[in-house]
Formats: C-alpha cells, structure tokens, sequence
C-alpha cells in the first residue's frame, strides 16, 4: 500500500517543542504515514493532503501530564462524557494518567490494583478518545508490595506508578524500595505533593518526596493545596520532573517558575491539568497554564509550550512533543483568537488570551477543524487538498 503523505504549508511560526530551541525557521512539514518526514522551506511535495496554514503557528500536540481516567471517555468524578475529546479540542493529543483513582470500588488490595493496572493500561492502548494517546494503568501503590508485584505489572505493559500518597503508602521510607523497583522495571513514577486531594490521602511535604525519589513531583503547585514556597525550592533544587498544574495554586506555580528560571531548570517543568479533580473538568486548562506561565509569569511563549510538550515527552520517553524528523505527526494548528490584540498565537499567550485551534493532527490524521472549546482562530487552516475538513465549527 503505498505511503500517505501530508503537507502542511505555509506556516507563520513553528514552535519545536525543543525548549533549548523553540522556534524553528521553517514554513513547511511534510509528514507521511503519520511521522515527520521533513521540517523545512517551501517543501512543495506531491501530497496526497495539503493543508495551507494560511501564516498562523504550528506547535506540537500539548501533552496533558496529569489526568485521572477510569475507562472510556467519562468519569465518574464529575458524572462527565468525553472530557478527553474535549481536551483534545484544547489542543491536548497525549494525556498520562496520574491514577485511576475515581474508579467506584476502586480495589486496593494487591491483586486488585495490579488486575485495574493492568486492565486500564491494555485499554487505553486499544482506544483514543478522539484520537487522544492516553498513557494509562498507573497504580497507586499499597503496603505489602513487592517487588514481584512491579515486575509483574511492568511484564503486561504497565509503565506508570500513579501518585504515592493516595493509597496506604505515607513515608519516604515506605514509598523509597517501591520506587526503586518501579525505577529498576521501567516505570516512571509520580508522587502526591501538597495537602490531601480525595479521602484517604494524605499530606506529602519535601521530606518524604526527597527520601522517595520519584521521577515526577506532582502538581508541585498543589492538587489543590500546594506546598510551602521554601519546599517547592528545595524540590526544584533537584533533578525531578516539577509539574505545574491548572487545578492547583496560580500563586506557588509562578513561584515554582521563578525559581526554576533562576536555577536553570526550566527543562524540567512539566504541565498538568490534574483533573477530572473536585475543581472539575477542564478541556482548555493546559492552554489555560501556558497563558498563566506566558503572560504573568512573562515567560517566553515558545518555552512554554516546550514545558506542555518537548519536556513531558522527554520525561516519559515519549516519541512525540517535538516537530523533528522521525517524531510522531501531532500537531495543532493555532492562531490569535479573532477579536483579541495579538497577531499571532505566541503573541495571544503573551497577553493572557488562549489561541483559537483551527486544526489538530494525531499521528498526521486531521482529527478536528476548528475546535468547539477554543475562540475562532483570526486565520484558519484550511485543507486544499485530499479529506479533511476546511473549516469547523464553534
């Protein structure tokens, strides 16, 4: 069968991903059979689809580091049907679960959280919510484990530890072997930090993640309390992964920015939306972050994308995040919202107001046109060739 072959063409901007180099001077990207092929000027490939960006901003799919799926599209945390195409309508096309916590009976003996690990990892792989890539099976860890039990779950596909301190396990010193085996079997691991989130959780502070030593320190900015801004620093004073996310405090993730500015380690911020939490459902809440980060925290509009993108793939060894050659096809296709100030969709972050989506590609697929959840676009992408949609709705 032979290859098919997108062309996306002339582009205004194009963000990489690639925090060490956010911006690409470069107006084309031809992809086929859903990977990037080339990345360059005026590529006036054969396509079997051309799409004309019309001058607007190509960015790589944002990555959702933090959602709490149970199976399917729905949850039953805020009783919500597609919440994942929705925010996949905000741009997301990979979302990472941080714990199939909202599950009703939600097994915690051993072999019941290995059995719903298991189940919701080999799910997600057979389904996308409107194409979006959902990284599940993270489970919440129990004392009595072993490291039989990692071993087990790693061999059947599991590639996740959700948040240590939603379960039984409280202390460094309980969580610390558990995260070595998960470590020693390929997972990566996410900790609890901040006040309790749902019942039964607990408080996690500095001690306990710095004694554990997790990949990711999650919602460093609480979920929804945060952690006191001298523990944030020294947590950014490591090497973990810091996530900001939207249902958390604005205030303690400017400050966790600032600090990792001044630290240079900006490469290690990720971006969640820790939902469906008690704060909600939120489809645009990564956009939502990148203006807080962009226009508050003034932070350059390219970094912060590589924050929703580049770096969570970097974490997670993700083969998409970055607009390279040989990478995943996702892609969104933005521009200023029409009526705002901006004249382009980095200038729209800047200025506090989100991008209109015009065009999301996943695995170089056109999963939507204009997004229902975002402003309209100023200028839209358009298909001038082959299936697509030329235009959407609002």
């Amino acid at each position: 069968m032979p290859a098919m072959k997108t062309l996306i063409r002339n582009i205004g901007q194009l963000v990489s991903g690639d925090i060490a180099k956010p911006r690409l001077g470069a107006d084309s990207i031809v992809v086929v059979d859903g990977r990037i092929a080339a990345v360059g000027g005026q590529l006036d490939d054969d396509a079997d689809v051309v799409i004309d960006a019309h001058g607007t901003t190509v960015m790589p799919g944002l990555i959702d580091s933090h959602v709490h799926p149970v199976f399917g599209d729905f949850t039953p945390r805020q009783r919500t049907v597609d919440f994942i195409d929705s925010a996949m309508n905000g741009g997301v096309t990979t979302a990472i679960s941080a714990g199939e916590v909202h599950l009703p009976g939600r097994p915690k003996d051993i072999v019941g959280l290995k059995a719903l690990a298991i189940v919701a990892a080999k799910s997600y792989e057979h389904f996308r919510p409107g194409g979006v890539k959902v990284h599940a099976g993270a489970p919440i860890l129990e004392l009595g484990m072993t490291e039989a039990d990692f071993a087990e779950m790693a061999a059947a596909g599991v590639k996740l530890v959700g948040e240590i301190g939603l379960g039984s396990v409280k202390t460094g010193a309980d969580a610390a072997p558990m995260v070595r085996w998960a470590k020693q079997h390929g997972m990566t691991v996410t900790i609890h930090t901040g006040g309790p989130s749902i019942a039964g959780s607990s408080a996690i502070n500095a001690d306990v993640v710095l004694e554990a030593d997790p990949h990711v320190v999650g919602h460093i900015n609480g979920g929804t309390t945060s952690l006191p801004p001298r523990e944030i620093e020294r947590l950014v004073a490591t090497e973990m992964a810091l996530e900001i996310v939207q249902c958390g405090n604005v205030k303690t993730a400017l400050h966790t920015l600032r600090v990792a500015g001044d630290a240079r380690a900006l490469h290690r911020l990720i971006i969640g939306n820790d939902a469906p939490s008690g704060t909600g459902v939120i489809p645009l809440g990564v956009l939502r972050t990148l203006s807080l980060l962009a226009a508050v925290g003034e932070l350059d509009p390219a970094e912060a994308i590589a924050c929703a993108t580049g770096n969570t793939a970097r974490v997670y060894d993700l083969d998409t995040g970055v607009i390279a050659e040989g990478r995943a096809a996702d892609l969104v296709i933005c521009d200023a919202p029409a009526g705002g100030i901006a004249r382009d969709a980095l200038g729209a972050l800047s200025a506090g107001d989100l991008p209109g989506i015009s065009m999301v590609l996943i695995d170089g697929t056109i999963t939507i046109g204009r997004s229902r959840n975002t402003p309209p676009a100023a200028h839209a992408a358009e298909v001038v060739k082959g299936a697509g949609p030329s235009q959407g709705g609002h």
